[in-house]
């Protein structure tokens, strides 16, 4: 089968050959339909996640069919169309585990990071971490809620978010536009933060329901009551803290991020509180799904053939995609 691998951190994937993988104890064997390109895959190929195994193949965002099914696995059909998340597995038995928090397992599994991932033409994955799509979503469009809507529904939830509220998205990307539809369905006052001089930007995201858009430096025409921050980008921690009210919620989003400059303790206090997102959990994946069958979301993709991957990634690097970037192999 064809892949794309992880050769040497901080240069291009090689496409490699390599045979078809075989399914273990509850593990299931699928086509690779479609993989979304996350951002944390751009970290994974770029080295800033130290590489776990040689020649990784990265993608986590996977659309696939069941082609076969190892033993004890009974939970998918074969030909059953399945999504593959990051969470690839647990312990099962480290105290995060053991208390409904096994985003924090002590010895987790990560796809594209740990086993090889969606950046092929076929994926094993383990049968109890996957998730059933519902059918209004073709497989291009399924691929970016994997992680995309996943984790952005993640700190979404953690932000506490109820009623009527103003939240503020900092990096108007994959996991931005799902959940800023998300969010205006339920009536909240979304403002987006992009890049400065991201005139499309600011216009994709209006398009998407946002109040107001404006560059990530900007101070909103009024203080956000949380902020979700989705762009790896340290220096926007003091930049929602200064835009968000007394008692506000700022959370980081995403795996990596760099590194955070000193700002002044009055940027906190107040009772502001910032924390971070961990991967996610498989009632969250539940929870996101039973959302969007009530709040249904567009992706808004760019689909590659998989033997161009390189130049996906380049993209969404540049931050030349409004939406998500989506491998067909």
């Amino acid at each position: 089968m064809l892949a794309m691998s992880v050769r040497t951190p901080g240069e291009p994937l090689q496409a490699v050959k390599l045979p078809v993988p075989q399914p273990g104890e509850h593990e299931l064997l699928v086509q690779v339909l479609a993989c979304g390109v996350c951002r944390t895959d751009l970290h994974i190929i770029d080295g800033e996640l130290p590489p776990r195994h040689p020649g990784m193949v990265p993608g986590h965002e996977v659309v696939g069919r069941v082609v076969a099914a190892g033993p004890g696995a009974t939970r998918f059909a074969i030909g059953t169309r399945i999504g593959i998340p990051w969470l690839g597995g647990t312990c099962g038995h480290c105290p995060y585990c053991a208390s409904q928090r096994e985003n924090l397992c002590d010895t987790p599994v990560f796809t594209g990071y740990d086993r090889p991932g969606g950046f092929a033409e076929y994926a094993v994955a383990d049968e109890r971490y996957c998730f059933a799509l519902p059918d209004s979503y073709d497989d291009v469009h399924a691929a970016p809620l994997l992680c995309a809507g996943l984790i952005g529904y993640r700190a979404y939830r953690l932000a506490g978010v109820s009623g009527r509220m103003r939240l503020g998205l900092y990096g108007f990307g994959a996991a931005a536009h799902i959940i800023c539809q998300i969010a205006v369905a339920q009536g909240q006052e979304v403002h987006a933060f992009v890049r400065s001089g991201d005139e499309q930007g600011m216009r994709f995201a209006r398009q998407l329901g946002a109040a107001w858009a404006g560059p990530s430096d900007a101070l909103p025409p009024a203080e956000l009551d949380a902020a979700l921050i989705f762009a790896p980008v340290g220096a926007l921690v003091p930049a929602a803290l200064r835009a968000t009210r007394k008692g506000g919620e700022v959370v980081c989003a995403g795996i990596h991020m760099s590194d955070i400059p000193a700002f002044p303790y009055s940027l906190l206090w107040g009772e502001r509180s910032v924390r971070s997102v961990a991967n996610l959990t498989r009632e969250d994946g539940e929870a996101f799904f039973d959302c969007i069958a009530r709040h249904p979301v567009t992706t808004h993709v760019q689909a590659y053939p998989l033997a161009q991957a390189n130049e996906a990634i380049a993209a969404l690097r540049a931050g030349a995609i409004d939406g998500a970037a989506v491998l067909l192999p």
